[in-house]
């Protein structure tokens, strides 16, 4: 990259991780919350009702956003074509929730989550209209907009549902909550001149479906990879299961939002402008991996390593300690996968992003088939198991895109890594095991196990990191 696009990567990477701190941040805060508030039970229903609206925000959008960023004609038309497609699916699919919220949550073994569906929703064509604001920004690289929009409907809605829970209003604390976020980001966004006019270009519309064809199945695909382990354990293990799984689930998944989701937005228009340009993009894609490795490694690795003290929020979780240590693993099998993923789309090479999503998910199938009943520890030993079995599958298809960086690079960013973990870590561990640390429901222990761990994490990194280190300060991740 030149030393004006890496800076303005670098620059686009902080600007999308404060968004994301706001908005994550916010989320993790009502994840606590409803679980401190809510039985098992409860948050399951919660947790399948959001699972299939989130499946619809992906079905309605279909992988459609990307188009916005990589198209060569006029970027708001084409946006205002994209806003016309995504709000109309976004009603319709509306709609075939609000029908079918009865038997769909019958069916995954949580009859009581029909009203909170029908609810939530509708917000998808609010989300959809959000969602296309959000294309255009980062075509642009303007993540510096994103933060009204984004995290402030994020911060609204997160407060409306502590606020709700906290006087007892249950599960539909958090339905309200997004159906809110969803009506307030695009609104917000409005008042950052992110607004999208809609409009119709034949043209534009041809563009978007012929992307559509390739990437919308991958996108679907997508979906139901992050959403099936919750049906699987609904319809075969029942509310209460779903409902550990999702807490482990959920902590799992937030270094995934907030580290690897920022650097894949910010890493595809950087790959995208790289590939128009005709210049390589090996490089930028050993210095997202690296990123992605480093940051994400150091979280995962606290939260195995504190996975038992998930009972600081009640003793019924903490058969989610299990779980969450296998998908602590998982997670940064997928976090490594979004940046490779987003070199495999930018190359044009979309059939084989989509063969990647699709043998992910027949694993994940297989898995689940093979384990669901054996309990919410295997079916999180099946998300990990499938996720890192994919990984040299996408390293060869980067590399076929012509975009791998050199085996022995690669090799000595995963080592590094792997090092500053062990580092960490085994210390840790053992002063825990000792009872340095006290008993899982200490809070003051949690606080100085995490402490501790993070800045051994920390310090091994920059000793095992300095080149890496000294080159983003240099001109950042060119």
């Amino acid at each position: 990259m030149t030393a004006a696009l890496g800076t303005r990567a670098v620059r686009g990477s902080l600007w999308l991780g404060v968004v994301n701190l706001v908005s994550k941040s916010s989320q993790m805060l009502v994840t606590l919350v409803l679980a401190a508030l809510l039985t098992e039970a409860q948050l399951g229903a919660v947790a399948l009702a959001v699972a299939l609206v989130n499946l619809g925000q992906v079905v309605q959008s279909i992988g459609v956003y990307d188009v916005i960023g990589r198209t060569e004609r006029d970027p708001r038309r084409m946006a205002g074509t994209v806003l016309t497609l995504s709000v109309g699916a976004g009603v319709v699919l509306a709609v075939v929730l609000v029908a079918a919220a009865g038997p769909l949550t019958a069916l995954l073994g949580t009859p009581g989550a029909a009203g909170l569906l029908r609810l939530a929703a509708l917000g998808l064509p609010f989300s959809a209209a959000g969602g296309v604001q959000m294309g255009l920004m980062h075509r642009e690289l303007d993540f510096r907009r994103r933060l009204l929009p984004d995290g402030g409907s994020a911060v609204l809605g997160a407060a409306l549902t502590v606020a709700l829970a906290a006087c007892g209003a249950g599960p539909a604390s958090l339905v309200v909550g997004l159906l809110v976020t969803a009506v307030a980001q695009p609104l917000l966004g409005m008042l950052v001149r992110g607004g999208v006019r809609p409009c119709w270009d034949t043209a534009a519309a041809r563009e978007a479906v012929r992307w559509v064809a390739v990437v919308g199945p991958a996108a679907v695909v997508g979906a139901l990879l992050v959403n099936l382990d919750y049906f699987a354990v609904g319809h075969g293990l029942g509310a209460d299961a779903v409902g550990v799984y999702s807490l482990a689930y959920r902590l799992a998944w937030v270094p995934y939002i907030m580290v690897a989701v920022v650097l894949g937005a910010v890493a595809f228009p950087v790959f995208t402008r790289l590939r128009r340009e005709g210049r390589p993009s090996a490089g930028a894609v050993v210095r997202f991996t690296r990123a992605v490795l480093v940051v994400t490694g150091g979280l995962y690795l606290a939260l195995a390593v504190l996975a038992d003290r998930v009972v600081l929020l009640g003793d019924r979780w903490a058969d989610a300690a299990g779980p969450l240590v296998l998908l602590s693993g998982y997670g940064v099998g997928i976090c490594l996968l979004q940046v490779w993923y987003q070199a495999v789309k930018a190359a044009g090479h979309v059939r084989r992003y989509l063969a990647l999503e699709v043998t992910h998910l027949a694993l994940l199938a297989a898995g689940l088939a093979t384990l669901t009943r054996a309990g919410i520890t295997a079916v999180a030993a099946a998300q990990l198991g499938a996720a890192w079995l994919v990984v040299p599958l996408a390293a060869a298809a980067v590399a076929r895109a012509g975009a791998a960086p050199p085996v022995a690079e690669l090799a000595g960013v995963f080592a590094r890594v792997l090092l500053a973990c062990a580092a960490a870590g085994v210390p840790v561990v053992v002063l825990a095991r000792a009872g340095w640390f006290g008993a899982a429901e200490s809070l003051p222990g949690a606080v100085a196990e995490a402490a501790v761990l993070l800045a051994g994490y920390a310090g091994a990194t920059l000793l095992l990191q300095r080149a890496a280190i000294a080159e983003l300060r240099r001109g950042g991740l060119r």
